[in-house]
């Protein structure tokens, strides 16, 4: 589909147009030309007021539902909700049913989602059905398109099985990644341990059991040199030890939940069972580390935790809620709504578009002519309300379902398809 996208804002922090107001022309799916006053005979125009365009978004850590939970979501409607937040790329985590754990799951994934806007990149199980215990045949998985190794809301909890895993990937210079928390020490709790817990008599989850597997994985990754990425990190004590760890120079990358960003465990108090998350919501200060972080570059990115829940196991009373929520179709609206200017378009750009996809080793899209359009348009102003009508995702466990929200994807360009919001 041909495309003149007028009087954009190009938000590029590393290619030649970035911070001008251009028109952009695509042609047959490639950028063919980038300039002002580009016309066109009988193209479709994309015009209107504060538009921004960037590379293509990339969601870190979807749950895809299918296989085996389509009732929860499914590869048609995830693909949905990924291009109507703007995403041109997700990456899915292999807990389904049965898992994504051999390279019959990985096909299945890439042969069935081949003609979608949103680009599927499957993460392959570390150990058979993500239950922690027999590690799993990542050559044959990574040989048929996996792009990583995970047992994605299962962290861990093996020692040696970690070990393996880092060892195992250095065959092909692949990556591990872990969700880090000690299910030892976090046992039953419901939310961040500290003076809101207490307040609420909701039992608590200790930040120490994220930092300690973080630690452990740290220590792990420093004896194997291998590569690994911690994903989703809550506590401000998991950032500084990334923060040591690169500063030797050891290869992690890591990534924070865009919820953990804009709140704390005080949204707790509302006792709605949308806001019981894992990893938690915790303390402030952790909360302003992790924002630290983010913009000192020991975080690399902003991950979108999409974990679509059927209603009854949400609407229960907190104690007894399944933990998730999800985030595809609100990612951006919330980072502009709660962050405001804490968080500028430079920043939201690199840590959405470029780094997911460098901690992967993809290659970025490029805002260049001749090259593929892989878009993301966007506005910053645009007002709406996150309705259940208009949400694609199969299930609706959402904090912000009838909010109004400020800021909005308008269209994806991917795959010579444009998908207008």
């Amino acid at each position: 589909m041909d495309l003149l996208i007028k009087s954009v804002k190009v938000i590029d922090p590393e290619g030649p147009h970035h911070g001008r107001t251009l028109d952009i022309l695509i042609r047959d799916g490639n950028i063919d030309s980038i300039g002002e006053g580009i016309g066109a005979k009988g193209v479709e125009k994309l015009e209107g007021d504060q538009l921004f365009v960037s590379a293509g978004w990339m969601a870190l850590g979807v749950h895809t539902g299918d296989p085996g939970f389509e009732h929860r979501e499914d590869l048609q409607s995830v693909g949905a909700a990924a291009a109507a937040g703007g995403f041109t790329a997700l990456s899915c985590l292999p807990n389904t049913d049965p898992a994504l754990h051999s390279k019959s799951e990985i096909s299945y994934i890439l042969q069935n989602t081949a003609g979608q806007p949103a680009r599927f990149y499957p993460v392959g199980a570390i150990s058979r059905r993500c239950m922690g215990k027999e590690i799993t045949e990542m050559i044959d998985m990574h040989a048929a398109g996996a792009i990583a190794f995970s047992d994605g809301t299962h962290p861990l909890q093996h020692d040696g099985l970690m070990l393996r895993a880092l060892q195992y990937v250095k065959a092909f210079d692949g990556l591990v990644v872990n969700q880090p928390l000690d299910q030892e020490i976090s046992g039953s709790g419901q939310m961040h341990e500290g003076e809101v817990s207490t307040a609420l008599g909701l039992s608590g989850i200790p930040a120490i059991a994220e930092e300690l597997m973080v630690q452990r994985d740290l220590r792990l990754l420093e004896y194997t040199d291998s590569r690994l990425h911690l994903a989703n990190l809550s506590a401000a004590g998991s950032v500084q030890l990334v923060r040591e760890a690169k500063k030797k120079g050891l290869r992690v990358t890591a990534s924070v939940p865009f919820m953990n960003l804009a709140f704390d465990d005080e949204a707790v108090s509302s006792f709605d069972a949308n806001y019981k998350l894992m990893p938690p919501l915790r303390g402030h200060d952790d909360r302003q580390a992790l924002r630290e972080g983010l913009l000192d570059g020991t975080i690399d990115a902003i991950s979108v935790n999409h974990i679509p829940l059927e209603e009854e196991l949400k609407k229960k009373e907190f104690s007894y809620a399944e933990f998730g929520a999800t985030g595809l179709e609100v990612l951006y609206s919330i980072c502009k709504t709660y962050l405001g200017d804490w968080l500028s378009d430079e920043a939201f750009v690199r840590s959405i578009a470029h780094n997911p996809r460098r901690i992967f080793g993809l290659p970025v899209p490029r805002i260049e002519e001749g090259q593929p359009a892989e878009l993301t348009v966007f506005s910053p102003a645009r007002q709406w309300v996150y309705s259940r009508s208009q949400a694609l995702s199969r299930s609706f466990n959402s904090p912000f379902l009838d909010k109004e929200l400020t800021g909005r994807p308008v269209a994806v360009i991917n795959r010579g398809k444009v998908v207008k919001v």
